[in-house]
């Protein structure tokens, strides 16, 4: 076989391969549009971590501003930094996930590249790992010494209301289950990992429930700082995705929780399917069959949406060209179920039930066919 672009005297020697050694350390950093963070948190790195043998793996969401060219750059410079570009796909866990699965180190930090955690908290952390026989560290704001520096009262008390949500309902002994950064055994991962349910930005969460026997911890307390560059990726449907993982963590195994959600934002449509079917069949005598096909539609609509923005956000349809073919596929396999929901609200109605009573059995019973047929066709990415 022709052996292409390296001749001997470029290979390496056996001596030199033999005498690189692999990292005791991998820090995980998931980055999104943060290209004024990344040289600085390098730095700061290669500054603190001196006589270690360490490298740092940037998974980056396929960012817009620059970040890519500037970790690309970092990469070709720096054989400490790794970088994973990750192209349609997005996600805070899934990307952390990605990251400690790409190396093979013993110990693993995870934090973020907005210079928002404390990186001289590394060196007790992993001391701590090394000197004990704990599986996890977690750097805590709730611990006396911690902290959160710049928090309105309004962010704070969200904050630790749901740490205390997640303390009660699904019995995790940390002051701080949510915090994003944290550094544990490679071992501690892998007995999680098949187990993560890979939903919204609480990844420490997912793994700590997620281990077949309850984790030996240890916290450490930081102030979480004030971000300096960039704007924070948290949005309104955060909440939204820390339901859904708790959620998964409680009834999951049971019940497809994106089923539930599903059925959740379904309320939605029958209340907009309830209403247009009142004021058109008890409001202007439309009908009934009539009434209730329009009421369908109406509902089918919300319904696209809702689910487009909240049940299926990790696969959401964004382009103008991506939403009408998407509501089309929507309406497209949710026909059969509009036609049996039609159908079974006729019947029952001429066999002199209730309006609102045939009205929803009609609802029912498409409601199942509606969400096999449109997570196979419509969100399939």
């Amino acid at each position: 076989m022709q052996d292409i672009g390296v001749t001997t005297s470029e290979r390496p020697s056996t001596a030199s391969v033999q005498s690189v050694r692999p990292p005791l350390l991998s820090i995980v950093v998931p980055t999104f549009n943060e290209t004024e963070n990344l040289r600085e948190l390098v730095r700061r790195l290669e500054e603190l971590l001196t006589g270690y043998d360490w490298e740092v793996v940037f998974v980056d969401d396929d960012s817009t501003d620059g970040s890519t060219s500037t970790l690309f750059s970092l990469a070709q410079s720096n054989p400490r930094v790794r970088f994973l570009h990750r192209i349609g796909r997005r996600g805070l866990s899934s990307a952390v996930i990605e990251g400690i699965l790409s190396t093979s180190a013993p110990y693993v930090a995870v934090m973020d590249a907005d210079l928002q955690h404390d990186e001289n908290c590394l060196l007790p952390m992993i001391e701590a790992l090394r000197t004990s026989d704990c599986d996890v560290v977690i750097g805590s704001r709730y611990l006396l010494e911690g902290g959160i520096d710049g928090w309105n009262a309004t962010r704070a008390t969200i904050s630790q209301s749901a740490t205390k949500i997640a303390q009660v309902l699904l019995h995790v002994r940390s002051t701080d289950p949510m915090s994003g950064f944290f550094m544990l055994r490679r071992e501690a991962f892998n007995g999680s990992v098949r187990r993560l349910s890979v939903m919204g930005y609480k990844i420490l969460l997912d793994i700590l429930v997620s281990a077949p026997k309850p984790l030996k911890i240890v916290e450490i307390p930081y102030v979480f700082r004030n971000r300096v560059h960039g704007e924070s990726k948290l949005d309104s449907a955060v909440a939204w995705e820390y339901i859904m993982l708790l959620l998964d963590k409680t009834i999951g195994r049971a019940i497809p929780v994106r089923f539930v959600m599903f059925m959740a934002v379904g309320g939605l449509g029958v209340i907009a399917h309830m209403l247009v079917l009142a004021m058109l069949n008890r409001g202007f005598d439309v009908p009934f069959v009539q009434s209730q096909l329009v009421a369908a539609m109406v509902a089918m609509t919300a319904n696209f949406f809702a689910n487009n923005a909240l049940t299926y956000r990790d696969k959401r349809l964004k382009t103008p060209r991506e939403l009408i073919l998407g509501l089309l596929s929507f309406y497209a396999v949710c026909s059969l179920g509009a036609v049996s929901n039609v159908g079974i609200a006729a019947v029952l109605f001429n066999e002199h039930f209730s309006w609102w009573l045939s009205g929803i059995s009609g609802i029912l019973v498409g409601a199942v066919w509606n969400y096999a047929a449109s997570s196979i066709f419509t969100w399939r990415k």
